[in-house]
């Protein structure tokens, strides 16, 4: 029977620094093929760690932004209900014994539905619902999840309600409380699998997180927890579970293999570190990756200091692929040993639905489908995100007149409210759309698909040229007379949309034939020159402000004002109050790309 999703989930206890676990039990299905002996009469034993990472509020094959089922052009399917397909298979045919199943992180934030039972109907409530995410990976049987970045995105309240939630633990090793310095989650969980030779299998999952949170979500964690390298608690801590008796140790790490960061330097920690960890941290037999949204199938690094081979794996993210990890051992000098381990993934789209899951979830998919769906105002002309990468859309201009009415309204009879205000805004999703008539909470939702909240900065001319020339790094170099395809002409050097900005108040012209770092020209402010001293107020969104992206200047900049209000949400009250758009109000050509000063489009 479905869960009463009112009902409280009571938690397993947690105790001391991290959890134990017993071991899966139910049928013993494939136990004969997992365990064996071979002719010389040593003992092996093989059993499979599931991995998912990023699903971000995905639990069903739908996009509740566009009102139907999730498609992309790879036709990938999304969601734990399908996952949960996958996974019931893999027991079937390994033995529901000889698995485990964990996740990377960034759980809880994503999709409507996430957003719904944070901020709508919340699960921090008196009597309020347990999270969709919480109950479909209960009903799924998860053994441990990393917390992740984005699950700090609505506060520490609804990130401790949702742990209350689950019935497996939340990790974070490198997640410490700020006064204390010791974790604020449980560090690693351990677990047993039971084998016919009377020996149990101790697996050790460790779970790290991203020091990016220190910067990301500043406003919700600064002086309650500080968020150290991975790198360093892995020293610390692998060695701890070796010590307790670990025959495997597995990480699960919400944090990319690629040993980049895109806060520059403003951290001592790496963001991307899963690579590093399985390079310098001997006694790591695996690492479940996250944070990239990246297909890792398997991927193997040399750890520096002992010349053993450690498997990655990352499963893509929104519950598109599910890792196998597939270990083998052998029991040698009264111990277990790891002698083979290599991993894969399964794709989601070859799968249906798990109708378990369906079932448990049903009313809470309707109730989002109903909020998103309210009509809230009307549209005097299309509005889409398609072009925007590229050319001054009105569908962006709306996002920074959003942005800058309000920042004004809060600055109102403060000493800098005569000052001008300029706004930043980025593609988020290039397949957003306001159509023409009426407007729902979805067409706006869907232009702004992340939780940020709006800041306003002090800036000077000077830094905002600054500013626009580092965004403008998105741009692939293009000679003059060369051929323009839009497809191949944006996300140089990987930079995703997301950190290209454009800025509404100035006008001003990027010359993609020339090299990076030089392609700035004509900045005008009020029909003049830009002058260096001249001074702004930039309404601009916390992760920006707070170092995403490493743009220049805005992190250092004095903050004049900042709320907790998600600029999506500004976004839908601007809307109902106003009752109505008008792109003729708004829109305006700023920016536009050049050569030479002749325009690309």
């Amino acid at each position: 029977m479905p869960l009463n999703r009112r009902k409280f989930l009571e938690k397993s206890a947690v105790t001391g620094a991290g959890v134990a676990l017993a071991g899966a039990v139910g049928a013993p299905g494939a136990q004969a093929a997992e365990a064996r002996a071979d002719k010389r009469g040593a003992k092996r034993y093989a059993f499979t760690v599931l991995g998912t990472t990023d699903l971000h509020g995905n639990v069903f094959n739908w996009d509740y932004f566009t009102d139907k089922e999730f498609d992309d052009k790879d036709h990938n399917d999304v969601g734990l209900a399908k996952v949960s397909t996958l996974v019931n298979r893999v027991r079937e045919e390994k033995g529901r014994r000889n698995t485990l199943l964990i996740d990377a992180g960034d759980t809880i934030q994503g999709t409507q539905l996430s957003y719904y039972y944070a901020k709508v109907d919340p699960i921090t409530a008196e009597g309020g619902p347990v999270h969709p995410m919480a109950q479909a990976m209960n009903a799924m049987g998860y053994d441990a999840a990393a917390l992740g970045n984005h699950e700090f995105n609505y506060g520490i309240p609804v990130l401790r309600k949702f742990e209350q939630q689950c019935r497996f633990p939340l990790l974070g090793a490198n997640a410490l409380d700020a006064k204390t310095l010791r974790p604020a989650f449980a560090p690693y969980s351990m677990h047993r699998l039971r084998t016919p030779f009377g020996r149990d299998v101790k697996v050790a999952v460790l779970g790290l997180t991203n020091p990016g949170i220190a910067i990301w979500d500043k406003a919700n964690v600064q002086g309650k927890m500080t968020f150290p390298g991975l790198e360093e608690q892995a020293a610390k801590w692998v060695p701890k579970l070796r010590s307790m008796g670990a025959d495997v140790v597995i990480v699960s790490a919400h944090s990319g293999s690629s040993g980049t960061s895109s806060y520059g330097d403003q951290l001592p920690y790496i963001e991307n570190a899963a690579g590093l960890v399985a390079e310098q941290v001997p006694g790591i037999d695996a690492i479940l990756v996250g944070h990239a949204h990246t297909e890792i199938p398997e991927y193997f690094v040399t750890n520096k200091k002992t010349g053993k081979q450690v498997v990655l794996s990352e499963p893509l993210k929104w519950g598109q692929r599910l890792t196998l990890f597939d270990f083998e051992l052998v029991w040698e000098k009264g111990c277990w040993k790891v002698e083979k381990v290599g991993a894969r993934v399964l794709n989601s789209n070859t799968v249906e639905e798990d109708p378990k899951i369906v079932r448990l979830l049903s009313d809470e998919h309707e109730k989002v489908v109903a909020y998103v769906n309210q009509v809230i105002g009307t549209n005097a002309a299309e509005m889409t995100s398609a072009e925007a990468p590229y050319k001054d859309v009105p569908i962006i201009d709306l996002i920074n007149r959003i942005q800058a009415d309000t920042v004004k309204q809060a600055l109102a009879g403060t000493e800098h409210a005569s000052l001008p205000v300029l706004s930043q805004a980025a593609c988020f999703s290039r397949s957003a759309r306001i159509p023409a008539g009426e407007v729902t909470i979805r067409d706006v939702a869907g232009l702004y698909v992340f939780e940020n909240t709006l800041e306003a900065r002090l800036m000077t001319g000077a830094q905002m040229k600054a500013y626009l020339e580092f965004s403008a790094n998105y741009f692939v170099q293009t000679a003059p007379g060369a051929a323009v395809d839009p497809a191949k002409l944006t996300n140089a050097n990987g930079t995703p949309d997301y950190n290209y900005d454009v800025v509404s108040g100035l006008a001003y012209e990027i010359d993609i034939a020339k090299p990076a770092g030089s392609r700035v020209t004509n900045v005008r402010f009020g029909g003049q020159p830009l002058a260096d001293d001249a001074t702004f107020v930039f309404a601009v969104n916390n992760y920006r402000a707070n170092g995403g992206g490493n743009f220049p200047h805005v992190a250092a900049a004095q903050l004049l004002w900042s709320n907790s209000e998600e600029i999506r949400n500004t976004m839908i009250a601007w809307v109902k109050a106003k009752g109505s758009i008008d792109p003729a109000e708004f829109a305006a050509v700023d920016w536009k790309l050049t050569r030479n000063g002749t325009p690309v489009f």
